[in-house]
Formats: structure tokens, C-alpha cells, sequence
């Protein structure tokens, strides 16, 4: 089974896309290393106030993957400083 969690990140002080990746790196590389995910910024490449990550995971427990990726949703919401989460979405395939 596959689990992908999709973020809609809002970040209102960025007046650059330098500064838009300068924050988005360093979430990017926590998540990787706090929760074993891949991670990537997958949309909205071009705006600097607004970017859509996508961490995904695979496993053979649909109750575990969905559990981790809710772990990280919430680390996301709970602990990103740089920002405001707009959307989250959990998909299991």
C-alpha cells in the first residue's frame, strides 16, 4: 500500500521564491528525517506565498500508514513556524 499526505502550506512573508525555498528546505529535511517519508514540493512552484508538499510512504498496514501520515500532518500544523497549513489531504492506495 502507498499513503501520500498533500499540504497546502500559506507563507505570507515570502517576497521571493529564494526565500520561499530557503523555508520550505528546512521543513522538507525534518520531515525526512523525523518521520522516514519521502518528500517533495510538488505545485505551485511558481508563487511565493504559497507551495503544495507531498509526503508519501509505503508499507503493508493501512492502519499504520494512515496513523503516520495523520502524525505528520499534525507535527506540520503544530510545530511550522513559517506558515499556515490551508489544506491537508490523506490518500491510501
Amino acid at each position: 500500500m502507498l499513503a501520500t499526505l498533500t499540504i497546502h502550506l500559506h507563507l505570507p512573508a515570502c517576497s521571493s521564491l529564494k526565500e520561499k525555498r530557503g523555508r520550505i528546505k528546512p521543513l522538507i529535511s525534518r520531515l525526512r528525517r523525523e518521520f522516514n517519508v519521502s518528500v517533495a514540493e510538488m505545485d505551485l512552484n511558481d508563487r511565493w506565498q504559497e507551495a503544495v508538499i507531498v509526503c508519501a510512504m509505503v508499507g503493508n498496514g493501512r492502519g499504520r500508514l494512515e496513523s503516520a501520515m495523520q502524525s505528520v500532518a499534525k507535527w506540520v500544523e503544530g510545530h511550522w513556524t513559517d506558515g499556515d497549513v490551508i489544506g491537508q489531504k490523506i490518500e491510501i492506495i
